[in-house]
């Protein structure tokens, strides 16, 4: 059901905790199933020096979760305004169809990270 790559992420995740101020932390949740992502970011400028996550949710939220920090780190805020949903599913090799919520919450954190 679910890729190696995604249960490493769920098993082993990158990136764990919230980083201190100055760093910008945001959180989004999904209504429908009640998971929720928290984000943190600590900026070089534009680049996202370094990223941290919290989640409670599902396998597949925490391992998105996982994958999203770990993506954000080193990114551009120009490179982030472009993420999608295709990239946790590539970096997850793949989500089943029951399971895409999780990549939509990661764009929803995205979005609230460079709301202005």
């Amino acid at each position: 059901m679910y890729s190696t790559r995604l249960l490493k992420h769920f098993q082993s995740p990158s990136f764990v905790g919230v980083l201190p101020s100055p760093a910008v932390t945001v959180r989004v949740e999904n209504p429908v199933c009640g998971d929720i992502l928290q984000l943190s970011v600590g900026w070089d400028g534009d680049t996202a020096r370094e990223a941290a996550f919290q989640t409670k949710g599902c396998t597949a939220s925490i391992a998105a979760g996982s994958a999203l920090a770990a993506w954000v780190t080193g990114k551009t805020r120009a490179q982030l305004a472009t993420f999608t949903t295709a990239v946790i599913e590539t970096e997850l090799d793949g989500l089943p169809n029951e399971s895409k919520h999780a990549a939509v919450l990661c764009v929803d954190a995205i979005k609230a990270l460079l709301k202005p």
